[in-house]
């Protein structure tokens, strides 16, 4: 399942190592890349960031990295595609199921997808893939393209 999850990501799209204290730094950053590789509106970075306002995305994993998986509505989207950061350090995004809670996040996953349907299906991949506490340590060590790849087949 997780083979399909790189196909999605675009390896101009995937940013090692972040280092900044805010998500809306993170959002924006890995929103540029998708917009700069065509796959989004210049709507987009500020629908991820409102959406993320009222409905966060931070998923709490219970290991040493939680993930956060901010995304929109599709109307910003020209085609699919998944925006991938490792933060040197965790930022807080809200927790998806408990929105008052803060989750210290070091893995994001940017969804742009143009289809609602697309959306859960995508959502369950990524979720598939950070279930495995391996996968999580992978990508959090890797420092090429080649390593994210090697996690994500």
């Amino acid at each position: 399942m997780a083979e399909a999850l790189m196909n999605h990501i675009d390896p101009e799209a995937i940013v090692l190592g972040v280092d900044t204290d805010s998500r809306e730094a993170v959002i924006r950053l890995l929103a540029g890349k998708l917009k700069a590789a065509g796959y989004v509106k210049d709507s987009f970075a500020d629908a991820v960031l409102a959406r993320e306002a009222t409905m966060p995305t931070g998923l709490p994993l219970g290991h040493a990295v939680n993930v956060a998986v901010p995304h929109t509505d599709p109307e910003h989207v020209v085609k699919p595609g998944i925006a991938l950061a490792t933060l040197k350090k965790p930022v807080t995004f809200a927790n998806m199921e408990d929105p008052d809670e803060p989750v210290d996040v070091g893995l994001v996953f940017l969804m742009a997808l143009n289809d609602k349907d697309r959306q859960i299906e995508m959502l369950q991949e990524i979720i598939a893939t950070i279930q495995s506490e391996e996968a999580i340590s992978g990508l959090m060590q890797a420092s090429s393209l080649d390593d994210v790849a090697a996690v994500l087949k």
